[in-house]
C-alpha cells in the first residue's frame, strides 16, 4: 500500500489568499497606534519600508527555493539540503515558534476586539497577569474562537482557503473604506510629529515588522498542496509580500491623517476610531472596520494553522518529532494530530490575558527572523552546493540577493538582544523563547533516540530525490562522463 500524501488542490486565488490573508491579520487594527506613537507617522512608515525590504529580499530567496523544492515543510527541506539535519531542526523549530505565536496572538486578539463591539462584556474575574485581570467571558471568547478555527483547519485545506477568501474580501472592503475616508477628511497636520524618539523609535517598530509580514512563508509550507507550475509558486509569493507592504503603509498613512497624536494616545482601538472619525464620527463605520479586523484575525489564524501544522508534519515524518504528528487524516487529508497540538497551545493563550499580545509578537518575531536567516543562508549555500539544481523561479541577482537577505536578517535579529533599545522584555518574552528552545531540545533528543539519525536522513534524502530536478546540461554532462 502506497504512503498517503497531500492532494494538490490549491489554485492561484487560493495561494494568494492564503499568503495575504495570513500576513494581514489583526495587527493593523490593534497595534497601528503603537507604531505611530513609538516612531511618529513618517517614522512608522519608514520602519515598514525597512521591514518590507527585509521581507522582500528574504521572500525572493524563498521564492527560488520553493519553486525548486516544492515539499511540505518548506524551510525544513531547504535547510536540510543545504546544511543538514541539526540545522534543519533549528530552522523549522524557530519558524514553528513564530507560527504558534501568531496563532496564540489571534486567540488573545479576538476577545480584545469584542470590547469594542460589546463594551464591558468582560466579567467573572479569575486572576491577574502583569496587572491585567483575566475574566471568564474574556478568556471564553478566545477559547471558543480557537476551537472553531481548529475545526475549520481539521476539515481540509480547500475548506480553509474558501473561508479565507470570503474573509479577505471583508478585510479589503474595510481597509479601502478607511484609506478613502482618511484621504478626503484627514489633515496632514495630524501627522506631526513625523518622527518620534529618533532612530530608537524606528528600530522599535522595525522589530515588530517581521511578525506583521509573516505569512508569505505559509506558501512553501503548503507547497505539496499547490496545483500550479512551480515557477508560479515563486511569483505568487513575491506578489503577496508587495501587497502586504502597500497595505501596512496605507493603514499608517490613513490613521495618522485622521487622528491627532493625543487622540491616538487616548484610543484603545485606533484604526476603528480613525474609521469612525473619517466618516463624521460614525460608530457604524467604526464597527465595519472592526468586522474587517475580525476577518483579519480569522484569516491569519487559519493561515498559520496551515503553516504550523505542515511544518510539524514535516518534522514528524523525518523522525525529528513523534511520528504520530506526521499522520494524515483518512478523510480530510490534513495533518490532524499536528493541528490538534497547535489547538491546545492556541486555546491556552487567552488564559495569559492581554499583555500576552506584545510578548507573543516579540518572542515569535525572533523565531521568524532566525528562520529567515537560515533560509537565506541555505539559498546562498545551495547556489554553490547544487548549482545545476533546476530553479523554475531563478533570481537574476545570484548570491548577492541571498547575502543581502542574510545580513538584513542577522541585523534585525541583533535588535532583539539585551542592551538594544528594542530588546526582548525580561522575564516574559525571554521566558517564551527559552521554554521553546528547551522543549525543542527535549523533543529532538527523544525522537532521535527513538527513530535514529539514519532514518531521519534517509527519509529527507528520499523526499528531496522525489521532487528535485536538474538542468538538462547536467544530464548531458553525466551521460558523457
Amino acid at each position: 500500500m502506497s504512503e498517503k500524501r497531500f492532494i494538490k488542490t490549491l489554485g492561484n486565488r487560493d495561494v494568494l489568499t492564503l499568503a495575504f490573508g495570513a500576513m494581514i491579520g489583526w495587527g493593523w487594527v490593534v497595534t497601528a497606534g503603537l507604531w505611530i506613537t513609538e516612531a511618529g507617522s513618517l517614522g512608522a512608515i519608514l520602519a515598514f519600508v525597512i521591514g518590507g525590504l527585509l521581507v522582500t529580499f528574504v521572500g525572493l530567496t524563498y521564492a527560488e527555493l520553493a519553486s525548486a523544492l516544492p515539499l511540505a515543510g518548506g524551510e525544513h527541506v531547504y535547510s536540510f539540503k543545504a546544511m543538514g539535519r541539526v540545522a534543519s531542526f533549528i530552522t523549522t523549530w524557530a519558524i514553528v515558534l513564530g507560527y504558534v505565536s501568531v496563532v496564540a496572538f489571534e486567540a488573545v486578539a479576538l476577545p480584545t476586539v469584542f470590547e469594542y463591539l460589546i463594551p464591558n462584556y468582560s466579567t467573572g474575574y479569575l486572576y491577574t497577569v502583569a496587572d491585567w485581570d483575566v475574566t471568564i467571558t474574556w478568556a471564553g471568547v478566545g477559547i471558543t474562537g480557537s476551537i472553531l478555527i481548529a475545526w475549520i483547519n481539521y476539515r481540509g485545506i480547500k475548506f480553509s482557503t474558501a473561508a479565507m477568501f470570503i474573509l479577505t474580501l471583508l478585510i479589503l472592503i474595510a481597509g479601502v473604506l478607511l484609506i478613502t475616508g482618511s484621504s478626503f477628511s484627514g489633515d496632514t497636520q495630524n501627522m506631526q510629529p513625523l518622527f518620534e524618539k529618533g532612530m530608537a523609535g524606528i528600530l522599535t517598530v522595525v522589530i515588530m515588522t517581521p511578525f506583521m509580514f509573516v505569512g508569505f512563508d505559509v506558501i512553501p509550507q503548503a507547497a505539496e498542496e499547490i496545483n500550479l507550475p512551480q515557477k508560479q509558486i515563486g511569483k505568487l509569493l513575491i506578489v503577496s509580500v508587495i501587497m502586504a507592504i502597500v497595505w501596512y503603509i496605507a493603514v499608517i498613512f490613513g490613521v495618522s491623517r485622521v487622528l491627532s497624536p493625543t487622540e491616538i494616545a487616548q484610543s484603545n482601538l485606533v484604526t476603528a476610531d480613525a474609521m469612525a472619525k473619517a466618516f463624521g464620527d460614525s460608530q457604524i463605520m467604526g464597527h465595519i472596520l472592526v468586522l474587517g479586523g475580525i476577518g483579519g484575525i480569522l484569516t491569519s489564524w487559519i493561515g498559520f494553522y496551515v503553516g504550523g501544522s505542515r511544518a510539524i508534519y514535516a518534522m514528524a515524518k523525518a523522525g525529528m518529532l513523534p511520528k504520530t504528528l506526521g499522520e494524515l487524516h483518512p478523510k480530510y487529508n490534513t495533518p490532524h494530530k499536528a493541528i490538534l497540538l497547535i489547538a491546545v497551545l492556541s486555546t491556552a493563550a487567552p488564559l495569559l490575558g492581554r499583555p500576552a499580545l506584545v510578548w507573543l509578537v516579540d518572542a515569535g518575531g525572533l523565531g521568524l527572523v532566525v528562520a529567515w536567516f537560515m533560509v537565506a543562508l541555505s539559498f546562498v549555500i545551495l547556489r554553490k552546493k547544487a548549482p545545476d539544481m533546476q530553479r523554475p523561479f531563478r533570481l537574476k541577482g545570484g548570491t548577492a540577493i541571498g547575502w543581502i537577505a542574510v545580513i538584513m536578517s542577522l541585523g534585525v535579529s541583533i535588535l532583539y538582544m539585551p542592551g538594544m533599545p528594542s530588546a526582548l522584555i525580561w522575564p516574559y518574552e525571554w521566558a517564551i523563547v527559552f521554554a521553546w528552545a528547551i522543549l525543542g531540545f527535549i523533543f529532538y533528543k527523544t525522537s532521535m533516540a527513538k527513530y535514529g539519525i539514519e532514518y531521519s536522513e534517509k527519509h529527507m534524502n528520499e523526499e528531496i530525490a522525489r521532487v528535485i530536478k536538474y538542468d538538462d546540461q547536467t544530464d548531458i554532462k553525466e551521460k558523457s562522463s
